[in-house]
């Protein structure tokens, strides 16, 4: 079958970080790219627990994007086996079972929660992190009966949704009802990053919120809100008009747009009945500001604003994929008492009086009509397309990208 690989080595890294920093196309295109379309066997079920599934989409995150131009921190390559096909957003269905499955039949479609914890690799008596619930904070995600890999599609032993095929254990496995089409099922995974987000940092309903950046990500962690029916006031930070339209349409109050142009500092100010203050030298900071900042890009500018929007004593939620950061002030961190808290992916969420995984909320949500993000998605491409794909994906601009999804 076709699928799309990353395959790492220390001359092959050092070429293409090289030649990208001339151009960016180069970390695709060059015969030295990690990137590879290629031809390779359907990845094997580990044990009689796992079953195969057919890709029908697979969506390119924005994370995604960060491996392939090299951004990302050295700091997870323990948690990476290569050559590994990427994509851990999917929707598709089970084209393969073994008898020990329960609960699960071949033809049925479903999505999948791509963490790779304890359960999914067999270690028992599980980590105390996964046994409390919160297995995207698991302490084996590279031990155990496959691979390492913090999530399918950067496990060489899982296949991935750039794939036609990749197999899953079946506490993975989340069946979808015919109430969610396949759109909204391929944007269940990041809208449930922006609903673990939300659902662990709750704004009150006499909130304001400042969400910054219109991406996927942000325009999720609106809809999270509002598909939770928190009344709170919701302030957006937008880079392009699509987006703020969207921003808009998923319930966004305010809309203020980022621009060099234009002074963005003092218009979101005064959406928070802030003052703008102006030091010695240096950039202006913001006196007063958002209950909550959820900063959903992860460049040192958001993660900047992040810190100088929040009010004294309120917080900031990092939901964006940050790397490293040079020259960041955290003045206002010491300053103004500030709360940061990262969210990563999803878990198991305090939900109607019990637990519940944060994917199954999501699918649960858009079943019963609380949200639709099928207009997220924009752009579809067959694998062999792939160089065309990822650059619409990383030029939002030019293409009005929004989702960008694989069908394979």
């Amino acid at each position: 079958m076709k699928a799309i690989q990353f395959d790492l080595s220390i001359p092959k890294y050092a070429l293409s970080k090289a030649m990208g920093k001339m151009n960016s196309s180069l970390y695709v295109e060059s015969p030295f790219s990690c990137l590879q379309l290629r031809d390779v066997e359907k990845p094997a079920l580990p044990n009689d627990h796992w079953v195969e599934i057919k890709v029908k989409y697979g969506g390119i995150c924005g994370s995604d994007l960060n491996l392939i131009f090299l951004n990302d921190s050295p700091a997870t390559s323990p948690f990476v086996s290569f050559p590994f096909t990427l994509g851990h957003e999917m929707v598709g269905t089970i084209s393969k079972a073994r008898k020990s499955v329960t609960n699960l039949q071949v033809g049925q479609r479903v999505v999948i929660d791509p963490l790779l914890s304890c359960e999914v690799r067999g270690i028992t008596p599980v980590c105390p992190e996964c046994a409390n619930g919160n297995y995207n904070l698991c302490h084996h995600m590279n031990d155990g009966n496959i691979a390492p890999g913090l999530l399918t599609g950067t496990c060489k032993d899982t296949g991935g949704s750039w794939g036609r095929y990749l197999v899953a254990h079946q506490s993975q496995v989340i069946s979808l009802p015919s109430s969610v089409d396949d759109d909204n099922g391929v944007l269940v995974e990041p809208f449930a990053c922006a609903l673990h987000a939300v659902l662990q940092n709750r704004p009150k309903p006499s909130d304001t919120v400042f969400v910054i950046g219109s991406g996927v990500i942000g325009i999720c962690v609106i809809a999270a809100i509002r598909a939770l029916e928190i009344p709170c006031k919701i302030v957006t930070l937008a880079k392009h008009p699509f987006q703020a339209e969207l921003a808009k349409q998923f319930g966004a109050d305010e809309i203020v747009f980022l621009s060099r142009k234009r002074d963005y500092v003092t218009a979101v100010a005064e959406s928070f009945n802030a003052n703008v203050l102006h030091p010695v030298f240096g950039e202006p900071i913001v006196h007063g500001g958002a209950d909550i900042v959820y900063e959903c890009v992860g460049n040192r500018k958001s993660l900047h604003d992040s810190l100088r929007f929040a009010r004294k004593g309120g917080k900031v939620v990092l939901i964006g994929l940050a790397s490293f950061i040079d020259n960041l002030d955290m003045t206002m961190i010491w300053l103004n008492e500030l709360e940061v808290k990262g969210s990563f992916t999803y878990g198991m969420e305090d939900w109607q009086g019990g637990k519940k995984r944060t994917l199954q909320i999501a699918v649960d949500l858009i079943a019963d009509g609380k949200v639709d993000l099928s207009p997220l998605i924009t752009h579809r491409f067959p694998l062999e397309a792939y160089r065309e794909a990822l650059a619409t994906a990383a030029n939002k601009k030019k293409g009005q990208t929004m989702k960008v999804v694989f069908e394979p």
